[in-house]
C-alpha cells in the first residue's frame, strides 16, 4: 500500500517537519540570492553548443555517404536532440531562467524540438506532476496511464506486457508523453471536458505536425541536395536520432521516478498539506543517481531528481551544489537519501516493471515492505516510541534507521531467529 502519513511514514515530529521547512527554505534562498552572470553565461553556452552540435550532426549527414559518416553524423544529431531536451527545454521551460528577463530564454516562449506542446507540458508537467508528485491517481507520470509501477495499481491482464510496453514507450517517448499530454479520454466525458480536449487535439495536431515536416521532409529533402547523400538517408538518420533521444529520455526520467525507494503516496496525504510536508513528499517520492559532469550535462541534471522537484525553479546548473546541502539535511533528520549507479537504478526500475507485470498474490514481499511500494503500517514489528533517540548512541532514529530495523527483523524472522 502506498504512504497514507507521511509525518508517521518518516518518523518526524511537527517540529521536525517545520525546521525541515526552514532550512531547505533557506538552501533556495542562498541560491536565488546569488544568480548572476555566471549562470547566465551557462545557459547562454548550452544553447551555443547545442545548436553547433546540431548544425554539425546536419553538415556530416549530407559531406558523406560513407556508413562511419552517416553514423557520427547521426549520433551527433542525437546528442544535440538530447542537449536541447534535457539540458535546455525541460529547464528552460520550468522557468529557471525567467529571472533573466530574456524573451528568448524563458518558459513562455521557449518551444522545444519534440512532439508535445511546449504549453501542454507546463500544464501537465510543471503543475500537476510537481505539485502531487507520485500521489496516486492525481499524478498522471506514475506509470503514465500505460504501466503498472506500483502494487497499489490494480493489475489488468495488459500489465504482462509491462516490459514490452515499456521497450515501445522507451522508443516513441515524445509521442507517449504528447499523448499523455492530450488527455484524449476527455473527448468521451461531459460537454466541458470535450470542447477543452478538442482544442488541445487542435494544438496538439498543429505542434505534431510541423514536427513530422521538420523532421522527415524539410531536412532530409534540404540534406539530399548535396551529391554525398540521399533523402532516405537523411530521413532514417532523423528517425534514427529521434530514438536516441528518446530511449535517452525515458531512461534518466525513469531512474528519477521508479527505481526502489522513490515513494507513492494516497491522496488523503496531501489534505492540509504544510509547506515541510510537501517538501518531505518530493524528498521521498524522487530518486538520484551517481554522476560525473558530462553525465550530469547529458542528464539535463536530472541525476539531481531529489532536488530539481524540491527546487523545480532553480537553475539545473546548481543542482550539485544544492544536493550536498540537501544530503546532509537528510543525515541530519535520517533520511534515506535515494541514490546509486546510473546503470544500477535503471535496472532497478526495469525490475519492478518485470514483477509487478504478475497479480500481487504472485510477489513474495510484503504490500506494505515491498521496494517498490512501502507505506506506514511497515513499521508494525518495531518497539512503540522507536523513533526519536537512540539510548545506545544518543544519535536521532528517523525513517532511514527504522526501515533498516524493519529489515533486520525480517530477516531474522525468514531465518527462523527471534528477532532481538
Amino acid at each position: 500500500m502506498a504512504i497514507t502519513d507521511v509525518d508517521v511514514f518518516a518518523h518526524l515530529t511537527d517540529a521536525d517537519i517545520e525546521n525541515l521547512a526552514i532550512e531547505l527554505g533557506a538552501i533556495r534562498q542562498d541560491v536565488e540570492d546569488s544568480l548572476g552572470e555566471r549562470d547566465a553565461r551557462y545557459i547562454r553556452r548550452s544553447i551555443i553548443l547545442q545548436r553547433a552540435l546540431e548544425v554539425s550532426g546536419r553538415l556530416l549527414l549530407a559531406a558523406s555517404s560513407k556508413r562511419s559518416a552517416w553514423w557520427t553524423g547521426t549520433v551527433t544529431l542525437a546528442t544535440a536532440k538530447i542537449i536541447e531536451n534535457m539540458e535546455i527545454g525541460h529547464n528552460v521551460m520550468h522557468g529557471q531562467w525567467n529571472w533573466m528577463n530574456d524573451p528568448e530564454i524563458h518558459s513562455t516562449t521557449w518551444e522545444w524540438d519534440m512532439a508535445p506542446t511546449s504549453l501542454h507540458w507546463r500544464h501537465t508537467h510543471n503543475f500537476v506532476h510537481h505539485k502531487y508528485t507520485n500521489i496516486l491517481d492525481m499524478d498522471h507520470d506514475v506509470g503514465y496511464g500505460m504501466l503498472r509501477v506500483t502494487r497499489d495499481q490494480r493489475w489488468r491482464w495488459r500489465d504482462i506486457l509491462n516490459l514490452p510496453i515499456n521497450a515501445l514507450l522507451a522508443i516513441g517517448f515524445e509521442w507517449g508523453i504528447a499523448l499523455r499530454h492530450l488527455m484524449v479520454r476527455d473527448l468521451f466525458k461531459g460537454d466541458v471536458d470535450r470542447e477543452a480536449a478538442k482544442v488541445r487535439l487542435r494544438q496538439f495536431s498543429g505542434k505534431a505536425g510541423r514536427q513530422l515536416f521538420k523532421d522527415y521532409v524539410a531536412f532530409p529533402a534540404l540534406t539530399s541536395l548535396s551529391p554525398g547523400a540521399t533523402y532516405r538517408s537523411a530521413l532514417t538518420a532523423n528517425a534514427v536520432a529521434n530514438v536516441i533521444r528518446n530511449v535517452w529520455s525515458n531512461a534518466v526520467i525513469f531512474c528519477g521516478h521508479f527505481p526502489d525507494g522513490a515513494e507513492k503516496f494516497t491522496k488523503t496525504d496531501m489534505v492540509g498539506e504544510t509547506k515541510g510536508q510537501w517538501y518531505l513528499r518530493q524528498m521521498l517520492g524522487s530518486a538520484n543517481f551517481e554522476a560525473g559532469p558530462v553525465l550530469r550535462f547529458m542528464s539535463g541534471n536530472l541525476c539531481h531528481q531529489i532536488e530539481h522537484h524540491l527546487y523545480p525553479e532553480l537553475p539545473s546548473n546548481r543542482l550539485a551544489e544544492v544536493a550536498v546541502r540537501v544530503r546532509a539535511v537528510c543525515d541530519k533528520y535520517d533520511l534515506p537519501y535515494t541514490t546509486g549507479s546510473f546503470p544500477m537504478q535503471y535496472a532497478k526500475t526495469w525490475r519492478t516493471l518485470a514483477k509487478l507485470s504478475l497479480p500481487n498474490k504472485f510477489l513474495r514481499a510484503d504490500t506494505h515492505d515491498a521496494p517498490e511500494t512501502r507505506s506506514e503500517a511497515m513499521f508494525a514489528v518495531l518497539e512503540p516510541g522507536f523513533a526519536g533517540t537512540d539510548p545506545a548512541t544518543g544519535r536521532r532514529r528517523g525513517l532511514k534507521t527504522a526501515i533498516a530495523a524493519t529489515r533486520a527483523w525480517r530477516r531474522a524472522r525468514r531465518s527462523g531467529r527471534m528477532p532481538v
